[in-house]
């Protein structure tokens, strides 16, 4: 049976059309019942990913065709996420390369493809959205050749099928101008050109690369088996990162089929499987044979680029909408994500409230955040801050990325400039369609705040992209938020009358009988400091009757931040208070005096 398995992961730069791909080999392999209705992005069932149009987890499903079963992982798109493509990798095979037939290779699509190569997996590529005007399939095929070539391809590697065609509309092609009706060519190339899983004898070995939680029967590890045969109801010796060797034994076994799974008595090696009755294992744990345990080398995760200090809402607006509040909770929550989120750290400070999380990205941290406040939580977090290292001769490094913007012409200017302030240099432009395409070696730090000003100065036009790339030393000062805060001086609604007033000193992120407290952060000043306002300030009545000189008060609407703009947006002596219902932003320290006293002994 081994044999007859295909194991293959999808990979592919964010919104080149993974998840829709996924969903028309799912449709066309007749998984469902007659009676079944599902919707599209049927893998992507988070809401917040159906939200974002992102998938965040990856994701296992089967199908079977002519006699072969092929297991499908789908993986995020998003460098942010690359820890959850660097453990998945280990269970295929092959991949499947998706690339936009007009965007091309993105800088995402290279990263994922360099883990690929490197773990020596044999490529499919898929050149998707064929339909789209303005393609041009022939020079991304070239592009990707070049791409795996310098990436360190062997032989085999750069001998890849390559397909053409539109995951949207359901079809496949060995020929982008020859359009078919099914996805049929996609499936014989797999079976044609990805291994079989291999079989190895000998004694059993799983290396656990994701989990999942029932609450019947708790934390469920899931692997490829690697050698051997799990059997149910077999002691095995769980193999921890430390060291040390622990006795389990396995409850249940269960295999991926379509989209659910089937419970089984053994599962020989090469298949991916569902095994439950263990406690205590992590991800990478091996799951080896219970007399001669051998550990399989780990997952190597890279590290994380960048903190953010999470600490309990201690704001005059706590406990009003959210059911965890607590530092207990807030503990609990923070180091039960560590579990299955590999790329993510968690270290507890001198306080007992306050942690540092360290995470790959400004996305990474808010999907964190996002989930939290969706369960109930109310936490705060302060300014997303780069992680800095020393080199070998003790000189400061910091990461760098690799930005790439697509903008029209006409606005190519205005974002040289904006990514030239933050320390950015630009490597590469050139025309792309009817875009000009431009890169960019930028450090982390710069790139915090660049979206929101880069969308504003292009009138939302320009198509922004970042990855990793290296430590390199220190590039120095980086100008931050030009403009100050309004911070309100009073607790409660806050009046028309007195917003009118004093809309010519700033910009406000709150509408008239909006509840605020004081020290709350209500709005952009128009100069570099920080100005303290009392928008609670009624007009003054008087019994004599107005001669018609009032004008009704005409309010700019509020500025409405999303919450990876806001987290973008604060200074380091701001917090963002994050409630199921609401964002906030305040000032660490509320009253003005203790504002003002700090500032003169920082001094």
């Amino acid at each position: 049976m081994a044999n007859n398995i295909r194991n293959i992961a999808i990979i592919a730069h964010v919104d080149h059309g993974k998840t829709t791909l996924v969903d028309k080999i799912i449709h066309a392999s007749k998984i469902f019942d007659a009676h079944q209705q599902f919707d599209d992005l049927i893998l992507d069932d988070n809401p917040l990913e159906r939200e974002r149009g992102i998938t965040i987890v990856s994701k296992n499903v089967s199908v079977r065709y002519n006699g072969t079963k092929i297991n499908i992982i789908d993986t995020p798109g998003h460098a942010d996420f690359g820890g959850e493509v660097e453990r998945v990798l280990k269970l295929a095979d092959g991949v499947l390369l998706l690339v936009d037939a007009f965007e091309g290779a993105m800088p995402q699509t290279r990263f994922v493809l360099g883990k690929a190569i490197a773990l020596g997996l044999k490529p499919i590529v898929v050149v998707n959205k064929v339909d789209k005007e303005n393609c041009r399939p022939d020079e991304v095929h070239e592009q990707v050749f070049d791409l795996m070539f310098n990436l360190g391809a062997s032989e085999d590697q750069l001998d890849f099928v390559t397909l053409y065609g539109s995951s949207k509309q359901g079809w496949m092609s060995t020929d982008w101008k020859v359009k078919t009706d099914n996805l049929i060519p996609l499936l014989d190339a797999v079976i044609s050109s990805i291994p079989p899983a291999p079989t190895l004898e000998g004694t059993p070995q799983m290396q656990i690369t994701s989990l999942d939680y029932s609450s019947f029967v708790g934390r469920i590890a899931i692997g490829r088996v690697h050698r051997g045969t799990l059997k149910e109801g077999s002691n095995m010796s769980l193999m921890k990162a430390d060291g040390s060797i622990k006795k389990v034994k396995i409850r249940e076994l269960h295999v991926f089929e379509g989209l659910g799974r089937v419970k089984v008595d053994e599962v020989s090696s090469g298949e991916i499987c569902a095994v439950s009755g263990i406690e205590g294992f992590d991800i990478g744990d091996t799951l080896a044979d219970a007399d001669n345990p051998e550990q399989l080398e780990r997952i190597s995760i890279d590290e994380p680029t960048m903190n953010m200090l999470f600490t309990i809402n201690n704001s005059p607006f706590f406990g009003k909408e959210g059911k965890f509040v607590t530092s207990r909770h807030l503990r609990d929550r923070l180091f039960k994500e560590t579990e299955k989120n590999l790329a993510l750290r968690v270290e507890s400070t001198d306080k007992e409230d306050t942690f540092l999380v360290f995470g790959r990205g400004i996305l990474h941290l808010s999907v964190l955040i996002e989930t939290m406040r969706r369960e109930g939580y109310e936490l705060q977090v302060g300014q997303p801050q780069v992680l800095f290292k020393e080199d070998d001769n003790g000189k400061r490094t910091e990461p760098i990325e690799l930005l790439v913007v697509d903008v029209p012409e006409e606005s190519a200017g205005k974002v040289i400039e904006l990514v030239s302030m933050r320390k950015g240099e630009m490597t590469i432009m050139e025309p792309k369609g009817d875009l000009q395409h431009l890169e960019f070696t930028i450090p982390s730090r710069g790139l915090i705040g660049l979206r929101n000003n880069v969308l504003t100065a292009t009138g939302g036009e320009a198509i922004m992209n970042h990855r990793f790339v290296d430590y390199e030393e220190h590039k120095g000062p980086i100008p931050g938020r030009i403009a100050g805060s309004l911070i309100s001086l009073e607790t409660g609604p806050g009046t028309a009358y007195t917003i009118d007033k004093l809309q010519d000193r700033g910009s406000f992120f709150v509408d008239p009988g909006e509840e605020v407290y004081g020290g709350q952060v209500i709005g952009e000043h128009t100069r570099p400091n920080d100005l303290t306002v009392n928008i609670q300030k009624g007009k003054k009545l008087t019994n004599m009757r107005a001669s018609g000189t009032d004008d009704n008060a005409k309010i700019v609407p509020k500025r409405q931040f999303s919450l990876e703009e806001a987290m973008e947006y604060i200074q380091k002596d701001e917090y963002l208070e994050v409630t199921p219902k609401s964002i906030r932003m305040r000032k660490i320290l509320l009253d003005e005096n203790e504002r003002l006293r700090y500032a003169k002994t920082a001094e």
